[in-house]
């Protein structure tokens, strides 16, 4: 059973693990942040975890977020990664690009904001099965992408080319890199027997 986050009606929610040397000093320090962030407008409202029962219940609801999108089956899911700057404008720009092909599309949408790594996920509407949907998943997912290259990003991230995207690498990657990564790969496997197909298509 997936459990059910606080009742907060918000359109962002950010998870924070704090530490410091001395660990006496992170209670202080962390509501110095939250109070400057509340009264700057920057945040609504903050939960702080008082003990480890609690901050295991707090990272439960963010390891619970991909099975939750399991249960409802995605459209189209993405793990790409953008410049943490570009994070904010990524997200209202995809929003309108991904109602551009059909406003009813839903859209989750969660990461590691110190790094820049986003899985953008796309869902049918409440109670349309996700089949429904497969004529527009390669418009949806090159709206993404594009989107993410055109912000300096990268459509491979934390789970990075593998076999499904190297026709992405080839659309989106550095020429010279991947000419470069091909000639290594040629010069250590000539006989191409070492997981043929991944990262780089087969010629």
């Amino acid at each position: 059973q997936v459990p059910r986050p606080p009742a907060m009606d918000s359109e962002w929610f950010v998870l924070i693990e704090a530490a410091d040397a001395p660990a006496a000093q992170v209670p202080a320090r962390l509501e110095s942040v939250l109070e400057s962030a509340l009264e700057g407008g920057l945040a609504t409202d903050a939960l702080v975890a008082q003990n480890e029962g609690q901050r295991a219940v707090f990272w439960g609801l963010r390891e619970s977020i991909p099975a939750a999108n399991r249960l409802i089956g995605a459209i189209s899911s993405h793990d790409i990664s953008l410049p943490p700057s570009r994070l904010v404008e990524f997200v209202e720009r995809g929003r309108a690009a991904v109602a551009g092909i059909d406003p009813a599309l839903r859209i989750n949408c969660f990461g590691h904001l110190g790094d820049g790594n986003l899985h953008y996920n796309v869902f049918p509407p409440p109670g349309q099965p996700k089949g429904a949907y497969d004529p527009i998943r390669e418009a949806v997912k090159t709206t993404v992408h594009d989107l993410a290259a055109s912000l300096g990003g990268s459509v491979g991230a934390e789970h990075g080319v593998g076999r499904l995207k190297t026709g992405d690498l080839l659309r989106y990657g550095d020429p010279g890199s991947v000419l470069a990564m091909r000639r290594i790969k040629n010069a250590l496997d000539p006989q191409g027997i070492l997981n043929p197909g991944a990262v780089l298509a087969e010629p």
